[in-house]
């Protein structure tokens, strides 16, 4: 129980950052465009710059056992099956619907929330799995959504859709302060000082204010529509996932501290990437936008018990 406040007791901070987000949309009812405009801003500059600061310490970054792929996507393949069946067999979806549902019982808020909660709970040295997991994430779970709904309408799936996706991964602001960062830091050069200063004091900022952002964002959601989906999606997010990534981590033989990074990321609240899926395929959006708000909710608990499970210190 000690080990459970003490993760709480390190989570609950950051929540509460999430919460003032929250309230000053709702309470001090801003305009979604200060939520628009600062959500920009951290995706575009202030998380690209803290990862290029981190990464550009490359050769003194500890090694990463890249199995934490296996563990990770590999439960994210197992899930996602698992709640195809129980969209189809509880719930009456169709293709479509199966695999929006589906996915948002694997994909995390890495990002927004994944990346402040790892740098606080296990210390920056866990930054390099994160980050490997972050250069894959939306590449492979944007894939596997394509497929699967490209599957259910036609029997088939495009080169071409793919080909979008990765172009657009790897455009993406956030990968490409990793992929920068770490080639940098593959020279062994020292950043200089007129450039490394202002990217430290950048990402000092990142991390509360994309927990800000979070709650700015969650404050557009309603949590009524169609909650028996909601909390199923919440269900399979929040204890199944995260259980199926353990399981694997530790049949693998995982290191200690990549089993607490992938363990702790499959536990995080379902990600707003699921939300824009349901929009581009128009199934779901209800539900979907009241499992962002619920989920993150639960996640206060629900992360912390999962750091507590794994012995993350």
């Amino acid at each position: 129980m000690d080990t459970l406040a003490h993760h709480v007791g390190l989570a609950a901070p950051l929540f509460v950052l999430v919460l003032g987000g929250y309230l000053l949309m709702r309470a001090c009812a801003w305009p979604p465009s200060m939520s628009e405009n600062l959500a920009r801003f951290v995706f575009s500059v202030a998380l690209p710059a803290m990862l290029f600061r981190m990464m550009s310490d490359f050769s003194k970054l500890p090694a990463v056992d890249a199995r934490l792929l296996i563990a990770f996507f590999g439960g994210c393949l197992i899930v996602f099956a698992i709640g195809r069946l129980v969209a189809w067999r509880l719930f009456a979806l169709d293709g479509t619907g199966q695999s929006v549902f589906a996915m948002g019982g694997i994909f995390s808020n890495n990002v927004l929330l994944g990346l402040p909660l790892a740098k606080v709970a296990l210390g920056e040295a866990a930054i390099p799995s994160v980050a490997l997991v972050l250069v894959f994430n939306a590449l492979i779970l944007w894939t596997l959504v394509s497929v699967s709904i490209e599957w259910a309408r036609h029997g088939s799936f495009s080169v071409r859709g793919f080909a979008k996706t990765a172009r657009g991964v790897l455009t993406n602001p956030i990968v490409a302060g990793i992929l920068s960062g770490a080639l940098f830091g593959l020279t062994g050069w020292p950043l200089p000082t007129l450039l490394g200063q202002p990217l430290s004091l950048l990402a000092q900022a990142a991390a509360p204010m994309a927990l800000i952002v979070l709650g700015m964002g969650l404050a557009e959601y309603g949590v009524r529509a169609g909650w028996r989906i909601s909390v199923a999606i919440c269900f399979l997010k929040l204890i199944v996932q995260p259980l199926v990534v353990w399981l694997l981590a530790l049949l693998i033989g995982l290191p200690a501290m990549e089993t607490r990074v992938v363990v702790l990321l499959a536990s995080l609240a379902v990600g707003a990437n699921v939300y824009l899926m349901s929009r581009q395929f128009n199934t779901l959006e209800g539900p979907v936008a009241s499992s962002l708000v619920l989920s993150t909710a639960l996640a206060a608990l629900s992360t912390p018990l999962a750091m507590t499970l794994t012995g993350g210190g």
